[in-house]
């Protein structure tokens, strides 16, 4: 089928989830939608989060694509079984990849660096109740890091100072693990290997997500076959400066008020 992916986030960050499924689908066309205007979605209400999700949904809709991912751990936490339940389409999730790290902790102590409202929702305590039996979770949230992300200042001196203060308490507890739960985040990894010692891993969700999303394609018969080359757009309703700058000016970036 060539109709597209969807791909929606509350800015720049669901691109670490495309950049995987494009990895791993390239003949697949995609649309992404960065709502960079109402980011961050961790600070805001569930009722918003989800009526921002349904708003981002209708617009993938209405451009006819065959499958959401919702790339956005909050979205997902607060939002994804409203849409299940509204739409007929298949929905892909985001959840911090609490599951590996506390199977393969060797300190029995893992970190989650998360934004509040992932933290705070119920999709992430059941999850963790899930998993952390005999694990000591550490819970960071991740407060400015997105918007810095947003402004383009990846790497500058203010988020490697917010990092090392979010990471002390970590490994002063001494965890081998730490999971990034919110899509901006990997692109804070060149800094926290940086900051972490080299015995803590990082992990984040993108390519078990690109995975469930060729599983799901394949199980509904939606992979396209066609071999066109393939479009990927995005839409902005922010500063598509940020956003060209993060995927190398290789892709179609447009502004879209929405």
């Amino acid at each position: 089928m060539t109709h597209p992916i969807g791909i929606f986030d509350s800015g720049i960050g669901g691109t670490s989830i495309f950049k995987e499924i494009h990895a791993l689908l390239p003949q697949e066309h995609t649309i992404y939608l960065a709502d960079s205007k109402n980011a961050p979605y961790g600070s805001k209400s569930k009722d918003e989060i989800i009526a921002l999700s349904i708003k981002n949904t209708e617009l993938l809709l209405d451009k006819n694509c065959k499958l959401i991912v919702v790339a956005c751990n909050t979205a997902t936490t607060n939002a994804i079984q409203v849409l299940r339940d509204t739409y007929d389409v298949p929905f892909i999730g985001i959840e911090p990849a609490i599951k590996p790290a506390a199977l393969n902790t060797q300190t029995k102590t893992i970190g989650i660096l998360a934004t509040k409202g992932t933290l705070s929702s119920e999709l992430f305590h059941k999850t963790t109740d899930l998993y952390s039996n005999g694990i000591k979770v550490i819970e960071q949230v991740g407060e400015g890091i997105v918007p810095l992300i947003e402004d383009g200042k990846v790497e500058s001196n203010e988020m490697k100072a917010l990092l090392e203060t979010y990471m002390q308490p970590m490994l002063e507890a001494n965890i081998d693990y730490l999971v990034l739960g919110c899509t901006h985040y990997p692109y804070l990894i060149p800094l926290l290997l940086e900051i972490l010692p080299k015995h803590v891993k990082i992990i984040d969700s993108g390519l078990a997500v690109a995975k469930q999303t060729k599983a799901i394609l394949e199980f509904h018969n939606l992979l396209n076959l066609s071999t066109k080359t393939p479009q990927n757009i995005f839409f902005s309703n922010g500063d598509v400066t940020i956003l060209n700058a993060i995927l190398d000016d290789i892709h179609d970036v447009k502004s879209l008020d929405f």
